[in-house]
């Protein structure tokens, strides 16, 4: 009894410290909202309920609406680099302009902890006074109607995910509230019917090419339909509720193979210009057409839905089918078509829903419905598009890209550049030995392209790998894994894929040693701290062995974080310094760039301490590491056992006193291969030499004696 108790006492204290922390989460969130209104609409003395699917909040004065207010959380999702939406507050006034955005919440890590959050509202307070049917672009665009404005520096994904989410939502709660035409939105043309080519077809031709659509429904999807509700039923079996298809048959190719050529003929007739002929057909136990609908009255069981707006059929809308010719068309039940006049603006072109509507009785005049979608689209074959102008064109190809296509169009020169620089790094690892005989020439190529990732991978382009990336896509591949989150920063996509690549064929210290920004950095400085003839401390091996450990204990106390909250392990992997020496090249908080200092001061003296001991994604990509196909480097059975010249010259001291490389600790200098080729440096090279002199036989000079002297 006492145990129940104390478990209840414990069950209360959180289930009130949750109900105090989601109430101080909600209030500082209604705050800001009333004070963004305050600001935005300072004569207004009335401010709605969330109203409707979008939770939108009308603003009014003297009775009046004068403006809107929503989270874009609550009409769209899109994940930012963090894989985690950005939650934006957007005040629209009544003529679907942009008043206020402004951002409520985001994960991303490089806003978390380093760029400071007034240059997220800095960027979204450029939406003030723009008109939900202008494009806005973050950069450059060939659009010369689009707005443009500067992405944020450094957090240029994350401004243009918080354009994407500010625009699409605000656009479609515009739409949902009338305030605009949603075709007036797009830049489309809208399509014409081709009534001139007719091509014979059978009913499977028709279905295959998708003319007809189909929604088959059975009892037991109907009954899952109610569930939870007062019209929910038992289980049913799976015979067939409706089977419905659907078409449009304007289209001679659809219409003359469906009706026949005189019954086609004589319902083009009737029609007026813009009027379209949607045949529906149907078999089953469920009428579509029910009998319900009186004269003048409004059929309630079938409906079309098309830019958000509904399109309901009366009596005078109908014509019944008495009989079709269809090659192959299975019996039907029912056959009608319906007619959508012209007032209700309709584009044959584009995307429609034919929506089928079950209403259940749960009293004597009381019901519930339940609707089931049939998307439509005419295929492309029977349609003509006005073709667009060139800047038209631009312009639509501009806006149909996925957001993260326009974020690779955008550093199109960055990824160009990228690209031609691990071309050229894959061709000096599969030359290793060709440039290792050449030590002068591979230094130089080195210390070039340490220059190179340090300037423009890292203080650049800002492709600065983290331990972040890794979390991220373990908590992608578990959750949701969508491509599209990786992809829109180009170049740290490129260089995870060049990274996976590599770790397979050579282990990860080609990333550590060649593209690591921050190792780059570390290993310049050291270099320049020996031309210096700063003195070099380097551990005991035992030791040095020993504090391996500590980048995996990072690595897993960042990972079960993680699970927890991923934000809290975005902070506490501030242990990388990669975003204060590079990401913001050391502009930020004090205690943040001392501590980069601190660990680059400490490098002057021991080549790349934070990397052999601390890195958590050095660790991570050391455990895949395992998996390599090749061994690249080449050892002698010399190596280790007596020769110790490159374990002792290996400056990161990944080399074992036995003479195995450790390629989890390995960078890819080329060292000790540049010495495993030198014949005037390696021991056991030298060695053979020597022997090779002692064996060769004296060679005798031979004196030629002139007969005549």
């Amino acid at each position: 009894m006492a145990r129940s108790s104390h478990l209840t006492l414990r069950w209360l204290v959180m289930s009130a410290l949750l109900m105090f922390f989601a109430s101080a989460q909600a209030r500082p969130y209604g705050d800001i909202e009333q004070q963004r209104i305050d600001k935005t609409f300072p004569q207004h003395d009335g401010v709605s309920a969330p109203e409707g699917r979008f939770k939108v909040r009308t603003v009014s004065a003297a009775g009046k609406p004068i403006g809107y207010v929503f989270q874009s959380l609550d009409v769209l999702a899109i994940p930012a680099y963090s894989g985690k939406p950005i939650n934006t507050l957007v005040i629209l006034d009544t003529a679907g302009v942009i008043r206020d955005a402004y951002v409520l919440e985001h994960h991303e890590p490089i806003l978390l902890i380093g760029i400071p959050e007034v240059k997220l509202h800095e960027f979204t307070a450029h939406y003030a006074g723009v008109d939900v049917r202008q494009r806005v672009v973050v950069g450059r665009s060939s659009d010369p109607k689009a707005v443009t404005v500067d992405a944020i520096a450094g957090a240029t994904v994350t401004a243009m995910v918080v354009n994407e989410g500010v625009m699409r939502a605000a656009r479609e709660v515009a739409v949902s509230l009338k305030l605009i035409d949603d075709k007036a939105a797009t830049a489309q043309k809208v399509a014409l019917i081709r009534s001139d080519v007719f091509a014979p077809a059978t009913w499977a031709q028709l279905t295959g090419n998708g003319a007809i659509r189909r929604l088959l429904l059975t009892r037991g999807q109907v009954d899952a339909a109610f569930k939870d509700t007062a019209a929910e039923a038992g289980a049913a079996p799976d015979e067939t509720f409706i089977d419905l298809y659907v078409a449009d048959i304007n289209p001679p190719s659809i219409g003359r193979n469906l009706l026949g050529d005189a019954h086609y003929r004589n319902l083009m007739q009737a029609l007026k210009p813009g009027e379209q002929a949607i045949a529906v057909l149907g078999r089953g136990l469920f009428s579509f057409k029910g009998s319900g609908y009186v004269r003048g009255g409004i059929f309630d069981r079938v409906q079309l839905r098309q830019f958000g707006n509904v399109i309901s059929f009366r009596d005078l809308d109908h014509r019944r089918i008495d009989d079709a010719y269809a090659e192959g068309m299975p019996a039907f039940d029912e056959m009608s078509i319906f007619i959508v006049r012209a007032q209700a603006g309709f584009d044959p072109g584009s995307a429609w829903t034919l929506e089928l509507l079950v209403r259940r009785q749960t009293g004597p005049v009381s019901g519930t419905f339940s609707s089931f979608e049939l998307p439509y689209q005419l295929p492309e074959q029977y349609l003509e598009r006005p073709l667009p102008t060139a800047a038209e064109q631009a312009a639509l190809d501009e806006a149909s890209r996925p957001l993260w296509l326009s974020i690779w169009y955008q550093k199109q020169v960055q990824v160009l550049v990228l690209g031609v620089a691990l071309l050229l790094l894959t061709a000096i690892l599969f030359l290793q030995d060709s440039l290792a005989r050449r030590p002068r020439l591979l230094h130089w190529l080195r210390r070039g392209y340490l220059v190179f990732t340090v300037g423009f991978i890292g203080w650049y382009a800002l492709g600065q790998l983290s331990v972040v990336n890794v979390l991220t896509f373990v908590h992608a591949l578990v959750q949701d894994f969508r491509w599209e989150l990786f992809l829109t920063d180009p170049l740290i996509f490129m260089l995870w894929v060049f990274t996976a690549a590599s770790i397979l064929l050579w282990g990860r210290g080609v990333f550590c040693g060649w593209l690591c920004p921050f190792g780059a950095l570390q290993e310049l400085l050291n270099e320049a701290a020996r031309r210096l003839k700063i003195r070099q401390f380097e551990l005991p091996f035992a030791v040095h062995e020993r504090l391996w450990a500590i980048k995996y204990l990072i690595l897993l106390v960042l990972f079960g974080l993680s699970l927890e909250s991923m934000a809290t392990a975005e902070r506490f992997a501030e242990v990388e310094p990669f975003k204060t020496a590079i990401t913001l090249k050391f502009d930020r908080q004090w205690w943040f760039v001392l501590y980069a200092v601190a660990l680059l001061v400490i490098n002057l003296f021991t080549r790349k301490v934070y990397c052999r001991y601390l890195c958590p994604l050095g660790a991570a990509l050391a455990i895949p590491s395992k998996f390599r196909l090749f061994d690249w480097l080449k050892r002698r059975q010399e190596c280790g056992n007596p020769c110790q010249l490159c374990a002792k010259e290996c400056e990161i001291q990944a080399i074992h006193p036995d003479g195995h490389i450790n390629a989890n600790e390995c960078h890819y200098c080329l060292d000790c291969q540049m010495t495993w080729h030198n014949e005037n440096k390696c021991p056991p090279l030298i060695n053979k030499r020597k022997k090779r002199n002692k064996a060769a036989p004296a060679q005798i000079p031979v004196v030629q004696i002139d007969s005549n002297t």
